[in-house]
């Protein structure tokens, strides 16, 4: 195994990596899968990109999912000019609404911290 260079080494990688995903801890598979792991994702980290997206952009990406409107928040943020408020990005979203959010979206904690 190499440093991966091409995108079509790199789809062959992931193939392989999720063929022996659950590979047993001590066996040759298992540490195959650790030096797979490592090269994807010094492919992905030199590669691909992600946008970077607001806090408040997956806010209104979940409310669209769960189609729900700002007034449904008003439970978990506060009241109604609480809700425009922060939806506008004229207030902050506090640590209190933060985990509030993070569990009624079920988001990562890592989403409010960049």
């Amino acid at each position: 195994m190499s440093i991966i260079k091409t995108e079509e080494q790199y789809q062959q990688a992931v193939l392989r990596t999720l063929s022996i995903f659950h590979a047993e801890e001590g066996t040759n598979e298992a540490d195959e899968l650790a030096l797979l792991l490592l090269l994807v994702k010094d492919y992905e980290d030199r590669i691909i990109h992600l946008p970077d997206i607001s806090l408040l952009d997956i806010v209104r990406l979940k409310m669209q999912e769960k189609g729900i409107i700002a007034k449904d928040l008003e439970a978990i943020i506060g009241s109604k000019g609480h809700v425009s408020s922060v939806l506008a990005g004229r207030r902050e979203i506090t640590l209190k609404m933060a985990k509030r959010l993070k569990d009624y979206f079920h988001l990562p904690a890592e989403v409010f911290f960049a």
